[in-house]
């Protein structure tokens, strides 16, 4: 699929078999150069943008990263992967890069691209006026997502289709084929319509995911029928025209054709400025899957109107709960759609992965695809005519470099940082004189009020009712606290209502303090309880331990982190749990570095370990309590499970949105920002490497006595890294690895934590060691935390983080479906 959501099967049928069409797009695009230099050296062809626009004056984006867009269309032009294109980034207040490449036509004669291009959207047509004008309808209250098609559209109502919604169709959840035959539109469109209406359904309505033109074809009808008004006249009345989008819409008059950029041929003539879908062109132009056309400047504009929920300069199309309640992400199965545009789904080849969870995109089959995610204020506009001469171009893989590129331009030090409230749809800009203010005292602003309640605390207001008449054994240690600072231990060896008769310790003991190899069994003076380590001879209670217990509770503060041996320590105390028949109680407690973010290579499915005690990404994403529902299910452990659920708590909180107390989960964790940085510098710990264990600041530095601090630090920040920068140091460790050595390196300063990716940093980090340190650096032994043997191969064999990161990004897409099943928050 390219940029789109179209069936490929359909562009054949449109596709002639002419002359240049035998010829390749490569061996045309060289004739043509050749033939241009020859006639004159101003007119070759050239590969450089033919128009360009960064604003450099801004310093929330670093105008340097984004020229590092232009080698990457220029290569993809020269593989004959599209002719050219538009690419413009922005944000609310604006675009900040534009950028215009290559030719919007090749033949019968060469014209360059520029701003102006008039491109042929195809699908994107579907989100931008079909979904919009169905919100419309919906705040005008003529309409609901949840009517179903048949009370306004009679005809329709047959073979199945009489309780098909509106919403369904808008997520491609209705139960149609992808397209209907293209027979069914020889006769004339008042009889295409009544083919339509008497298609039988291909599957249970909302029983699965199908992309689908035909139900938005319905939509674009519906729209009609309601508002006696065809979709383009309704949407230019309605949004583009108070928008400013002057040049959207259906059937552009003859000035706008006459910059379109060139698409096939139909019939022997090229489309210019002609729908190219097929069955849009049969309707006459106007459906509501195809045919719309626009400009980077207007669709520029649309997407600064979503950032602003749903107001630009003023002028309020739709209300901001409407663009919300449009955007929000809704599981389908096999992947999450929004109404009218995707969000992660088996179409989402052209999304970049360092988009947030809250992205929303779509692509069109013609070469076009349009992204645009709130939390980071960031929209990519990517224009092309993809098909053009020949009909084989690809540009999925592009658009979503490209907008990798843009989210890693973001800069953290800008006047006009913009905040998301916690609805995630409004925007408050701070001015110039907070703009010093750090993570922490926005978060701290954020929390403000905010009551969250951890297991324990549920458990406790709910009067022990989970454990009432139980012999409980404790699975804790000194991080199991309530909100007033009780511990665990103490409060349910104190309640009449809990029989408490062991205490299990996990890695550091009971009490945290401990970072030895091996734990010993011993007793809890306070309450003469027995304490069996869960780190020392066994790593999991045994059947002895177990006769006397009923129930096994876990309460334990986690930090996210795959390879943090806590959430090993639950899995296995489950799977013991499940051999004797002894019942499972969680106490969940917030991630403390979100639950919204996930990162990093799976460990390999074979290779169990303390450190990797099930197969998952580095940054799970995920709650102690969600965890143990996978590991239940994936594991198949027979074996009764609750979880006590944190409340008032939002996935995509940092621990100081929070309101609770920061207690250090191990030694050498001291702080939420060395936790965010562990996925990323924990992951080089086990190689020949300090990461600052024996100085104050433990993740936070990281250095070798043969590495050089300034060049360390100076090869990092040329990869302008978003969210980090890195300040060369030498530091001497009074512990640990190369105690009472100096040591040479940088000290790892997050600037801005919602757009900063620890696993990221540390796999960058990893290759440039590989780089300038490889007789040094024993690179071999990062498997132990990595434990991925493909990744491990990668960086042995000189690879660089793109490569790496690109060879898990399937692994990790379908984690993120796999952990959906079971989040407990939203």
């Amino acid at each position: 699929m390219q940029c789109t959501e179209r069936v490929p099967s359909q562009a054949a049928s449109l596709r002639q078999p002419t002359k240049d069409a035998t010829m390749s797009h490569s061996i045309q695009f060289l004739l043509l150069l050749a033939l241009c230099c020859v006639t004159s050296a101003e007119s070759c062809i050239k590969f450089a943008a033919a128009e360009q626009f960064v604003d450099a004056s801004t310093s929330d984006v670093d105008a340097e990263h984004l020229r590092s867009i232009a080698p990457l269309v220029h290569t993809a032009i020269e593989r004959g992967d599209l002719p050219g294109c538009v690419v413009a980034i922005g944000r609310r207040r604006g675009i900040v890069y534009l950028e215009s490449f290559g030719h919007r036509q090749l033949q019968p004669s060469a014209k360059p691209m520029t701003r102006d291009t008039v491109f042929d959207m195809a699908s994107l047509t579907k989100p931008i006026a079909t979904a919009t004008s169905v919100l419309m309808l919906v705040e005008d209250g003529r309409l609901r997502y949840r009517d179903k098609i048949a009370d306004f559209i009679p005809e329709f109502a047959n073979h199945g289709k009489e309780s098909i919604t509106v919403s369904q169709c808008l997520t491609h959840t209705a139960g149609f084929v992808p397209d209907n035959s293209l027979e069914d539109y020889q006769d004339g469109i008042e009889e295409a319509w009544q083919r339509i209406w008497e298609l039988s359904l291909a599957y249970e309505p909302g029983a699965e995911f199908k992309y689908s033109d035909v139900g938005y074809e319905v939509l674009g009808e519906l729209v009609r029928r309601i508002t006696q008004e065809d979709v383009n006249t309704f949407a230019k009345r309605t949004i583009y025209r108070p928008l400013g989008m002057d040049e959207t819409g259906y059937l552009p008059e003859a000035s706008l054709r006459a910059r379109a950029a060139v698409n096939e041929q139909r019939d022997g003539q090229w489309m210019q400025g002609e729908v190219h879908d097929p069955r849009a062109f049969a309707l006459g132009g106007v459906a509501g899957h195809a045919g719309l056309f626009s400009t980077v400047d207007d669709l520029a504009r649309f997407a600064r109107m979503l950032l602003g929920g749903g107001e630009l300069d003023g002028i309020r199309v739709v209300s901001a709960a409407g663009v919300r309640e449009m955007t929000r992400r809704r599981e389908v199965p096999g992947g999450f759609r929004t109404y009218g545009w995707d969000s992660l789904s088996g179409y989402s080849t052209n999304r970049s992965e360092l988009f947030s969870e809250q992205a929303f995109g779509h692509g069109g089959f013609t070469g076009t695809a349009m992204w645009i995610d709130p939390e980071l204020d960031l929209f990519v506009i990517f224009l092309s005519n993809r098909l053009h001469p020949d009909g084989q171009g690809n540009v999925n893989d592009l658009a979503g470099r490209i907008g990798a590129i843009a989210v890693a331009s973001l800069i953290a030090d800008r006047a006009d940082l913009s905040l998301r409230d916690r609805q995630g749809t409004t925007t408050t800009q701070l001015s110039s004189d907070t703009s010093s203010q750090t993570d922490a005292t926005v978060a701290a602003s954020t929390a403000r009020g905010k009551q969250v309640l951890t297991g324990i605390d549920a458990l406790i207001r709910d009067n022990f009712a989970s454990l009432s008449g139980q012999r409980v054994g404790l699975i804790t240690n000194h991080t199991g606290r309530d909100r007033e600072g009780q511990p665990t231990i103490n409060v349910l060896h104190q309640s009449p209502q809990v029989n408490l008769v062991a205490l299990f310790s996990p890695e550091h003991g009971i009490r945290g303090a401990l970072d030895q190899a091996n734990i010993g069994d011993s007793k809890d003076e306070p309450t003469g309880l027995p304490i069996y380590s869960l780190y020392g001879e066994s790593r999991q209670p045994t059947a002895e331990q177990l006769q006397q217990i009923d129930t096994l509770v876990f309460d334990i503060q986690d930090i996210g982190c795959r390879f943090y041996t806590y959430i090993s320590t639950m899995g296995m105390a489950m799977r013991a749990a499940a051999e004797h028949g002894v019942r499972f109680v969680v106490l969940d407690r917030p991630n403390p570095i979100s639950g919204s973010r996930i990162e990093g290579p799976l460990s390999d499915a074979d290779r169990s370990t303390f450190v990797a005690y099930h197969s998952l990404p580095i940054r799970h994403g995920m709650t102690v309590g969600e965890l143990a529902l996978m590991f239940r299910n994936e594991l198949r452990l027979d074996l009764e499970l609750q979880v006590v659920k944190v409340e008032g708590w939002d996935r995509r909180d940092y621990w100081d949105q929070t309101n609770l107390t920061w207690v250090n989960p191990s030694p050498n964790m001291r702080s939420l920002n060395e936790a965010v940085l562990y996925p990323g510098i924990g992951l080089l710990e086990t190689t020949n490497l300090s990461v600052g264990r024996g100085t104050d600041t433990p993740f936070e530095v990281l250095g070798a006595p043969w590495i050089v601090p300034r060049e360390l630090a100076a090869a990092l920040n040329k990869r302008h890294l978003p969210g980090v920068t890195f300040v060369p140091i030498q530091f001497i460790p009074t512990t640990s690895k190369y105690a009472g050595q100096t040591c040479g390196g940088v000290n790892v300063i997050v600037t801005d934590r919602s757009v900063f990716e620890p696993v990221r940093t540390g796999l960058e980090i990893a290759c440039l060691l590989c780089e300038l340190y490889r007789e040094n650096w024993q690179v071999q032994s990062i498997d132990r935390l990595l434990v991925n043997r493909d990744l491990l191969q990668l960086l042995l064999d000189g690879s660089d983080a793109h490569l790496l990161i690109n060879s898990y990004a399937e692994a990790l897409w379908k984690f993120r479906h796999r952990r959906q099943e079971f989040l407990l928050y939203d």
